[in-house]
């Protein structure tokens, strides 16, 4: 097969330190045969809107697509039964070649999901492995005797949804390793033939074009051989400083499970150090591919484990994901202190990446909705996002300020839902449909859509917010053309202003580089608020507002804020 890379695509080798990403969850973003499930083609169909190369479109430069491969669904893309195909409901390798190919006409890269710590129970390999304890595909997955008289499972470990991380299987008289659900295995990365076969994938889809990959849950790879047990929770090392008034590990905890902790220290089935020698091998194949990147799901007890896996900085990840903003509470200082505490911890070649939503958690806006105060939040949010140092990855209706609805238990798809009902609504509220108007579906479909649309469908989406010049979408639009025309919030340095001369509720940062000085002023009250650039500048131009009403000034060093309102400004040093 000829190779599809993408040629003189703008940006050299490093274009994800420039980017701006945008996920799409592919079954719910555009549906183009009614079937009610989103699919290659509907996305193909709204290119021009992610990017056509104009100030009137989102203006993004690079697409995570959450998997799409053959799969059951038994988490929804996350059990791949086959990684070189394209599953039917989403369309053809065919319709991929033609996605890759409009995306890259539009100078617009394709980021994949590599889905690798475990398969679906449907994958022909496990069908192999689970058929005889001599199969030579046995080794391919982790299958160990129980314990005991008794029979149990071979340790205390857990899965990360709920439950052991152990399934007995009749047929063959062994348990076998989930680290998620029990229809989805773990790979056995000990093994030489699995590490093979995982590469060869790798190198399928870097030919058919993709520019590189979202490199799931990366830190669950390897697994302690002697099978230990992991220590209660209560034995955690307990960390200090950064986020002091909210324990780390807790929070790792809560993020994994959903709000459902399980109360043990995955001491031994993560962050294992053969990992990183998995993830060395593959930089090398991607570093065969020049201008292919990746972007890791690593979470860990402690800022160092994490930024371990940029290795020596140019043999692990390109970026790796920092989920703490997620959880921040809506305080200036909590989210300086996340902000500072990976500044301060990452080596000076490490990139971040950022997000304030995705397909697992409720979207940002339903997040921190108090008293009506979402829209106004949302937009400090993006205003944050798309200024700190580091590559912003803007989840797919967070432009148009869609929120999560409240499902009854009949209209659940999500497992963890399923199984936590009412404790728990699962994440099916963050992987609604696509809004693009106020007609039936949202026009996501002609059919009837596998999840309902979200709330609020008259003023949350695309057309009717296209019209309004003050929508979350248009301000979303002239912030991210805004980020291509200011190099300084593309690679810039990063500085807090915050101080002495600055109330606390107030998160003020400085990018800067050579010549180019850009100040961020971010107020997260609902009361206005003074910002004091004195007496290192002495001058600033608005460059834009969060409050629409907020026309275009030159400013002196001292400017009000109004209620959560945030502020790009250029700045002149005194």
């Amino acid at each position: 097969m000829q190779s599809r890379r993408g040629k003189g695509l703008p940006g050299g080798n490093d274009w994800w330190k420039r980017a701006v990403f945008y996920q799409i969850y592919p079954r719910s973003f555009m549906d183009s045969n009614g079937d009610g499930i989103g699919d290659l083609p509907g996305i193909i169909s709204k290119l021009d809107y992610l990017n056509d190369g104009t100030p009137g479109s989102l203006g993004i430069d690079a697409i995570w697509f959450s998997p799409f491969y053959p799969s059951p669904d038994r988490d929804f893309g996350y059990d791949v039964a086959d990684y070189c195909d394209i599953d039917p409901r989403y369309g053809t390798l065919a319709d991929f070649d033609r996605l890759v190919e409009e995306c890259h006409r539009r100078n617009i890269r394709v980021m994949l999901d590599l889905v690798v710590n475990h398969t679906s129970s449907e994958h022909p390999w496990f069908k192999e492995s689970r058929s005889s304890r001599d199969n030579p595909k046995r080794d391919w997955y982790i299958w160990r005797d129980g314990r005991g008289p008794k029979n149990k499972p071979p340790n205390n470990w857990r899965n990360n949804f709920y439950g052991p991380a152990w399934t007995w299987d009749e047929q063959t008289g062994q348990y076998y390793l989930h680290s998620f659900l029990k229809d989805q295995p773990d790979l056995n990365w000990a093994n030489p033939e699995v590490r093979q076969a995982i590469f060869k994938v790798i190198r399928f889809w870097l030919e058919r074009g993709a520019d590189g990959f979202r490199l799931d849950v990366a830190h669950h790879y390897y697994k302690d051989e002697q099978l230990r047990d992991n220590p209660p929770f209560y034995k955690r090392e307990k960390r200090t400083g950064g986020m002091a008034s909210r324990d780390r590990t807790l929070e790792i905890n809560l993020y994994y499970t959903l709000g459902l902790p399980e109360f043990q220290v995955k001491k031994y089935n993560q962050h294992h150090p053969e990992t990183h020698r998995i993830l060395k091998e593959f930089r090398k194949i991607l570093d065969q591919y020049p201008g292919s990147t990746s972007v890791g799901e690593v979470i860990g007890d402690s800022p160092e484990t994490v930024a371990a896996y940029y290795g020596s900085g140019t043999d692990e990840l390109h970026m790796n994901f920092y989920f703490d903003l997620m959880h921040c509470r809506w305080r200036a200082g909590a989210f300086r202190r996340c902000v500072e505490l990976w500044e301060k911890t990452l080596p000076p070649e490490a990139w971040p990446a950022y997000t304030f939503s995705n397909h697992d958690v409720m979207r940002a806006i339903s997040r921190y909705d108090r008293g009506g105060r979402g829209d106004a939040r949302a937009r400090l949010l993006a205003l944050m996002l798309l200024t700190l140092r580091g590559t912003p990855f803007i989840y797919y209706g967070e432009e148009i300020g869609m929120k999560d609805p409240k499902f009854p238990r009949h209209l659940l798809q999500d497992p963890v839902g399923l199984k936590w009902y009412p404790f728990h609504r699962g994440r099916d509220g963050a992987r609604t449909p696509m809004q693009w108007n106020d007609g039936h579906a949202g026009g996501f479909t002609s059919g009837r859509p596998w999840l309902p649309v979200g709330p609020e469908l008259e003023k949350r989406n695309v057309a009717t917010q296209e019209k309004d010049s003050a929508s979350l979408l248009n301000f979303y639009k002239k912030l991210i053309w805004l980020r291509k025309e200011q190099s300084a919030l593309q690679e810039g340095s990063y500085r807090s202003l915050t101080g002495a001369a600055n109330p606390e509720e107030v998160f003020v940062y400085l990018r800067e580089l050579a010549e180019s000085k850009l100040a961020v002023a971010l107020n997260f009250t609902t009361r206005p608020r003074p910002v004091n650039l004195a007496p290192e500048f002495t001058a600033a131009r608005l460059l834009l507002s969060t409050d629409p009403s907020r026309g275009a000034e030159d400013t002196g060093a001292q400017l009000v804020l109004g209620p959560e309102e945030g502020v790009l400004l250029e700045v002149e040093p005194a």
